[in-house]
């Protein structure tokens, strides 16, 4: 997974352990590398000290009164014959004495055979003994894992001339050293696995606290929408970078309420000069022929008539039809424009849908229900209302040389009631599917396109939703989903 993948939160809480390894291990490569640097100088001094010593001992051998030699390079042998074996023991260290042109004199080193090949030191030691300012030389090796050195350097007589040239063998023991290194790597793995862990919850409490702020900003970002009142942010004590990101949505928030306002007033006022033309045309409609049935009764009309009081009945009922349609008109536009009133009535759908359909006695018209009840909150006079709709624009909808069939299904799944109303109609055209839901909207020469639009408003005050499926010259069903109560 890329690092770009992951949240803010986890990247810095990721980087924060990082760093935390990253100067553990570094802290203990110093470490190692500073003891692995004592330890070369420990084994230098001491190497140095053990010469010093050695050569004390030496020189205190040759002028002591002990000695009845003279001193020469050629009774090196003779003089140390006794005392170079105690020398050795004393100072826990090989000696060996080698004349000025290399050859071995004498050596502590225990079961040296006579008959041995004769040793003797390498010129380049020799040269680099002669020709340096404090005559020594030291060589380093390894051989088995083991490192040695080993010091090469002239012993004076009283006369400060050289007499002989000592070497002290010197291996490198770090066992000790090797085991307290071990034991202080082991502490110091302790503390940082201490640290490590104090790390991760010091890591874990600060990422949540850098990105609390930024999750507050986040959630308030998802949850705002223009058709509702947003909340301002408010945190106390933010970083500057987080307050100005506050105050840019915080003004974002009141200019998404100036516009949702100018656009709500907008809309009503749309709304309402669309409903205004709508009433206007459709009262238009019934006043049309009321006009022109008083024009004509104004030109027939004669007292001695024989048939006045027909024509005169004929004229009312004229006139009291139309009437009763242009109160139908209004009523319809005084539904529409009331939003349900939620009364939550528990009902069983199932009879409700029953009852519904008991106005209509076309055989046509066939009921189906997965259950006998399913039980739901919902105002009894709008259900009805929303099935009695649906049901008529499915009849409408059948042209008349079709013989027609219309389907009502009641079901349900885990949390909702399901109607369906399906028809086989002529289907809706792919032009006017999108506007199948829009208040006065209709392709009927008669009605005034309010019903499907009353039923949407209907279902989504109870928290559901409407939907079709269609075909052309097969039908249309029309599918609401709205919740069950809760048990």
């Amino acid at each position: 997974m890329k690092l770009k993948k992951l949240s803010l939160r986890t990247r810095i809480f990721i980087v924060m352990i990082v760093l935390v390894l990253i100067a553990s291990v570094l802290i203990a490569s110093v470490a190692i590398y500073q003891y692995n640097e004592e330890t070369t100088d420990y084994h230098i001094q001491r190497l140095n000290r053990k010469e010093l010593n050695i050569k004390t001992h030496l020189k205190r051998v040759l002028n002591g009164r002990q000695n009845t030699w003279e001193v020469k390079t050629r009774n090196i042998p003779l003089i140390f014959k006794d005392e170079i074996s105690n020398i050795a023991d004393i100072h826990k260290l090989q000696v060996n004495l080698y004349d000025l042109e290399g050859n071995l004199l004498i050596t502590s080193k225990a079961n040296l055979k006579p008959d041995e090949e004769e040793k003797s030191i390498e010129p380049h030691i020799l040269d680099a003994i002669s020709n340096t300012a404090d005559h020594r030389y030291v060589d380093k090796l390894t051989e088995n894992g083991l490192t040695y050195q080993s010091s090469y350097i002239f012993i004076y007589d009283n006369r400060s001339k050289p007499l002989a040239i000592l070497n002290l063998p010197y291996l490198e023991r770090d066992d000790f050293l090797s085991k307290e290194l071990n034991e202080f790597l082991g502490r110091l793995g302790i503390a940082y696995l201490f640290v490590l862990i104090i790390a991760i919850f010091i890591a874990f409490l600060l990422s949540k606290y850098i990105t609390k702020s930024l999750k507050t900003i986040s959630d308030k970002i998802i949850t705002t929408r223009l058709e509702k009142r947003n909340e301002k942010i408010v945190i106390e004590d933010s970083s500057q970078e987080i307050s100005t990101l506050i105050d840019s949505y915080n003004s974002m928030i009141d200019e998404l309420e100036d516009s949702a306002v100018q656009l709500a007033r907008s809309e009503r006022e749309q709304a309402w000069r669309e409903m205004a033309k709508q009433v206007a045309h459709e009262i238009k409609n019934p006043l049309t022929p009321m006009r022109l049935t008083v024009q004509n009764f104004q030109r027939k009309f004669d007292v001695n008539d024989k048939d006045i009081t027909k024509k005169i009945v004929e004229y009312s009922n004229t006139l009291i039809q139309q009437i009763d349609t242009m109160s139908s008109i209004a009523s319809a536009f005084s539904n529409f424009a009331k939003m349900p009133a939620q009364q939550n009535e528990t009902l069983n759908v199932v009879h409700i849908t029953k009852l519904a359909l008991d106005i209509f006695n076309e055989d046509y018209i066939l009921f189906t229900s997965e259950t006998e009840e399913i039980i739901a909150e919902f105002d009894r006079t709008q259900l009805i209302r929303v099935v009695t709709n649906l049901v008529k624009n499915g009849i409408q909808a059948i042209p008349e040389d079709k013989t027609p069939q219309v389907i009502v299904n009641v079901g349900e799944d885990d949390k909702n009631v399901i109607i369906t109303v399906s028809d086989n109609g002529s289907g809706i055209l792919k032009e006017y599917r999108n506007k199948v839901f829009e208040p006065k909207f209709t392709t009927k020469t008669s009605g005034m396109g309010l019903g499907l639009a009353m039923v949407k408003n209907i279902i989504e005050t109870y928290n559901g939703n409407i939907s079709f499926t269609t075909k052309t010259n097969e039908g249309t069903i029309f599918k609401v989903v709205f919740p069950k109560r809760e048990s």
